[in-house]
């Protein structure tokens, strides 16, 4: 049975949410529903949507939003902490060693093959030092948890992790509904972030930028399914949101078009994938792409954030050796375990997995927002087998997992409180020094029984507290 947060083993509420709890018997449900579809106005009047396409009709959506937080102790959050930086610093370690001498390849611990066929990889990176050295600098850690203390990584986001848009609105959206909750709580706040990203970024400008270096976010443009987040971003930071025909490259520098002249542009946070931002340089149909970007950047004309090729990072098939990763290039135990993983690839392995198909939850090693998955024991027979199909005719492009009892949190129903599975995801900012704000996004199924999380597969978000001790 999974653990629910909000409960012990005895069935008492636990300290952390007895305030949650005297807080849902003195409103109520019937108002906390009511109040539910008020947060759902404000979400709509502000436009926070997202987009999922391919479906026919409006592609945007509102996000489902829940009233009732996650909380996090401030014992488990310093656990947490700890565990993030750590593998933020050794997923940085990871890409500076494979762009540079491999020394991981040549211990024999990563197979070289999972790196350099690797379609994530990028030749055009080996040998080039980034400034600061820093490759990925917003790391998104997935998070899951099955026992009161067993907290595990389900994956990493070392390219552009999305989602912390909604982590600040909920909290934005929480405080102002209910201000005498937040009163008589002690919750850590999460809305220095955006000071934090800015801070960071410009801590990574190239050297010559001076003392306050232009930053600027690039976004592929108003059709993303992002979009209102590279906009809310942007705007919080206070610097520009620009698309790819507002900047141009000459003489290695790149420049941003204004009404007062041309700009130059120090660092780019960018959302625009690998292969889309230099025609000149990846792909020639590019229509996302500054032409000449990927070589300014390599001259030091400008940073790129995160670095090309950081993707190679959280592949799902390299995922598996964060955990050696973490002993290798910082001699630490991991504080934080991989969920256990079998990789397609190795025979032995692979044979284990199709025995097992029916039980297990298969992924795409390239896959992400829930695509492309298969959750064996809610499949059909047909399903599963066309699914172990798949895995045969191409074994490298798939791992799987065990069926994991994700643990369940309070989640406002029609007449009572439920319980339902999530996961987390913190974001660790690296600079000069890393910053990691107390919270993150706690994505939550809605679905009775689902184990499927991302919103563009039916599933929602809530505030998540940090209490401060």
């Amino acid at each position: 049975m999974a653990f629910f947060e909000m409960t012990d083993q005895n069935a008492a509420v636990r300290p952390c949410y007895a305030e949650v709890q005297r807080w849902i018997d003195e409103v109520g449900i019937e108002r906390l529903n009511a109040r539910l579809k008020e947060a759902e106005t404000i979400f709509r009047r502000i436009g926070i949507t997202f987009a999922v396409y391919g479906e026919g009709g409006d592609p945007e959506r509102l996000i489902p939003f829940d009233l009732l937080p996650r909380v996090f102790s401030g014992a488990e959050w310093r656990t947490l902490a700890r565990g993030i930086r750590q593998r933020a610093q050794a997923l940085n370690a990871f890409l500076y060693d494979v762009y540079h001498r491999g020394e991981i390849v040549r211990a024999g611990i990563v197979p070289s093959d999972l790196i350099y066929r690797n379609r994530a990889f990028l030749p055009e990176m080996i040998g080039f030092d980034p400034p600061g050295g820093v490759y990925s600098h917003i790391v998104g850690i997935d998070i899951i948890r099955t026992g009161q203390g067993g907290f595990q990584v389900l994956e990493d986001n070392c390219r552009t992790p999305s989602g912390v848009s909604y982590m600040l609105e909920n909290r934005e959206i929480m405080q102002r509904m209910f201000p005498e909750l937040f009163a008589s709580t002690h919750v850590a706040p999460v809305d220095s972030y955006p000071n934090d990203l800015l801070a960071t970024l410009k801590e990574v400008a190239p050297a010559g930028a001076g003392s306050d270096p232009t930053v600027v976010v690039l976004t592929p443009g108003a059709f993303n399914s992002a979009y209102y987040e590279h906009s809310f971003l942007a705007d919080l930071m206070g610097v520009e949101l620009v698309e790819p025909l507002d900047l141009y490259v000459d003489n290695d520098k790149v420049w941003m078009k204004t009404t007062r002249g041309p700009k130059q542009v120090d660092v780019i946070y960018r959302r625009i994938d690998d292969d889309f931002i230099d025609p000149l340089t990846f792909r020639p149909d590019s229509l996302l792409g500054v032409p000449g970007l990927f070589g300014a950047y390599r001259a030091g004309g400008v940073n790129l954030c995160s670095a090309p090729g950081a993707g190679i990072a959280d592949d799902k098939a390299i995922y598996l050796f964060v955990p050696e990763m973490i002993r290798f290039y910082l001699s630490e135990t991991p504080i934080l375990e991989n969920v256990p993983t079998w990789r397609c690839a190795v025979p032995e392995e692979r044979a284990y997995v199709l025995d097992h198909l029916d039980e297990m939850v298969a992924k795409e090693v390239h896959g992400s927002g829930g695509y492309g998955m298969l959750i064996g024991p809610k499949a059909t027979r047909a399903e599963v087998a066309a699914y172990a199909e798949r895995i045969r005719a191409d074994p490298a492009d798939f791992i799987a997992q065990p069926t994991l009892d994700l643990s369940t949190v309070p989640v406002l129903g029609h007449n009572e409180i439920v319980g339902r599975h999530v996961d987390f995801r913190p974001y660790c900012l690296v600079g000069k020094r890393m910053r990691l704000v107390p919270g993150g996004l706690t994505r939550v199924a809605l679905t009775e029984g689902s184990l499927v999380v991302n919103s563009s597969q039916g599933g929602g978000v809530k505030d998540t507290w940090v209490l401060e001790d």
